[in-house]
């Protein structure tokens, strides 16, 4: 295996990387002739970068941010999110990304919780940031990445004295959680560096080759899995992340042809949308050496592989904690939802409801810790403004994941199911709890329980279960029209059924598992109203 030198920092990892691979490629975008920005694409070597990211850290420092500032970014999948963490990040700066998917209800929520010293944003999404702010007792002035430098004030606060260390937060990223609003998770640099050498250090079929991967992710540079994992793995290995708009099965291929890429990542949805594609003899005419993902379909697994010619490595991670654990030893384990053992730095129990150990081969919670020293180690800091929480996930010095998984005798971890009330649609965690107390704020809804139900493309979708005050033969439609204009695009949901009633216990909680009988799909229960065709992106 690989060893990775310790950093200080991220800026003194960045620094190693390009006194050591300054010419080679840091950072690409596909050519793209109906984007808007950068249509030709781009490729941008770690002395270019290097140079950027200087300057900006130089005008941002000139403008008196620096260690302890929190700043928010809103700069989608570009270039401008990397270059500006990297800079916000060499003087100390926390990045507070937002998801360009949120509506400004939702941003309006996230400054107020995170209160930046300051937003950095497109000039097309001034507007929408704008609004966020009007609804917003905290309101930071707003640098527009078009106007820079001229246009960034000055910082209103003093930043702290002292070193960047690894206990610095980094970023802090907003995750859906169980009761309600998003959590911040506050990442540490050493997070990040953590998280970026288990990437670099996987073994067998998904082993880097030192700067020789072009790794190509399609995914959000605002979540964990591309602006933390694969960027900073690639900083520590001397790669280049290729960073696409998004997935599209219509460029895939052509993207990941013309970007040289060597390796992919993916989702379940990914996968499943690439298969129904027709056979093509484009599908082996690629230099993917392996694919790492989670979430694939089991029998799909190995058609995928045999189809395009390239294992699909099974891995799991989460915002709190994404050193990865992954199946990527021969002989592998297609097909069946394995994704990996515990190895050194990554304790793992399977437990029941009450914490104890089950038997092998029987479902459980996984629970992690770095190990019995140092539990904490490489973990998210603390979900910010909620200590209590933090505790909770940290009851009994274990983190508590969530998942429900089984164990093999021989230690392989095969993932079951959610034990948490957490809907998976197409990579993002959408909380029913958020959609339930929207739906709550309607002057018709009396209760609301909104669940996860199987999606064939999209791996799950967002059910809601209304009980109306008066009766509406419009109330599907006038409801997802709501959720639609208050909510996240992706978080509306795609299925709305009108009840009478929902059944409650002594004390009026609803019990979501018996609104539906056992062995059923809701989704063909009548008066089930399908509305997944209306859900669209909102520029």
């Amino acid at each position: 295996m690989r060893r990775i030198p310790e950093f200080p920092n991220i800026g003194a990892a960045f620094a190693a990387a390009v006194a050591k691979h300054g010419p080679r490629p840091f950072l690409a975008v596909p050519a793209d002739a109906a984007r808007s920005y950068l249509p030709d694409g781009l490729e941008l070597s770690y002395a270019g970068a290097d140079a950027q990211i200087t300057a900006l850290a130089a005008i941002y420092r000139a403008a008196g941010y620096g260690l302890g500032h929190r700043v928010a970014t809103l700069l989608e999948n570009r270039p401008d999110h990397v270059l500006h963490k990297l800079a916000l990040n060499s003087l100390g700066a926390c990045v507070v990304p937002i998801n360009p998917e949120y509506r400004p209800g939702e941003i309006a929520y996230l400054l107020a919780h995170s209160e930046p010293e300051l937003i950095v944003t497109l000039a097309d999404r001034e507007r929408r940031i704008g609004d966020a702010l009007a609804e917003n007792a905290h309101r930071p002035p707003v640098a527009l990445v078009e106007a820079f430098p001229a246009g960034v004030p000055r910082a209103r606060t003093m930043p702290a004295v002292g070193a960047v260390t690894l206990q610095t937060p980094a970023c802090v990223l907003y995750t859906s959680g169980t009761t309600g609003r998003p959590k911040g998770c506050v990442l540490s640099h050493d997070y990040e560096l953590s998280s970026g050498a288990r990437y670099a250090t996987l073994d067998g079929v998904a082993a880097l080759r030192t700067g020789q991967e072009r790794i190509y992710n399609p995914l959000p540079l605002y979540h964990v899995n591309s602006g933390t994992l694969s960027l900073v793995g690639a900083i520590l290995s001397g790669n280049c992340q290729i960073q696409a708009e998004r997935f599209h099965p219509k460029r895939w291929w052509r993207e990941i042809a013309e970007t040289r890429a060597t390796v992919v990542h993916y989702l379940g949805v990914i996968a499943a949308m690439l298969l129904n594609g027709p056979p093509d003899p484009e599908d082996r005419a690629h230099s993917i050496r392996f694919g790492i993902g989670a979430g694939i379909e089991p029998q799909l697994h190995r058609s995928f592989e045999d189809r395009f010619g390239f294992p699909m490595v099974e891995v799991w991670g989460m915002t709190e904690m994404v050193r990865l654990m992954a199946d990527d030893t021969e002989p592998r384990q297609v097909g069946t939802r394995a994704f990996g053992r515990a190895y050194r730095g990554l304790d793992v129990r399977v437990v029941d409801d009450t914490d104890r150990d089950v038997a092998d081969d029987q479902p459980g919670e996984m629970l992690v810790r770095h190990s019995a020293a140092i539990p904490r180690r490489g973990f998210f800091s603390c979900y910010l403004k909620d200590d209590a929480a933090t505790e909770a996930v940290w009851r009994g010095g274990w983190f508590h994941t969530g998942d429900v998984v089984r164990r093999d005798a021989d230690g392989m971890v095969h993932f079951v199911d959610r034990k948490k009330n957490i809907i998976r649609r197409s990579g993002e965690n959408i909380a029913a709890a958020e959609i339930e107390a929207l739906l709550l704020t309607h002057p018709n809804v009396a209760q609301a329980a909104v669940m996860a139900v199987k999606d064939e493309v999209r791996e799950e979708e967002v059910l809601a279960c209304v009980v109306l005050k008066r009766e509406d033969p419009d109330a599907a439609l006038s409801l997802f029209r709501y959720c639609h204009d208050h909510l996240a695009y992706y978080k509306t949901p795609g299925w709305i059924h009108i009840l009478k009633t929902l059944p409650t216990t002594g004390t009026q909680k609803i019990q979501k598992h018996v609104i539906y009988p056992d062995n059923t799909d809701p989704r063909t229960a009548l008066g089930v109203v399908d509305l997944r065709a209306r859900k669209r992106r909102v520029e």
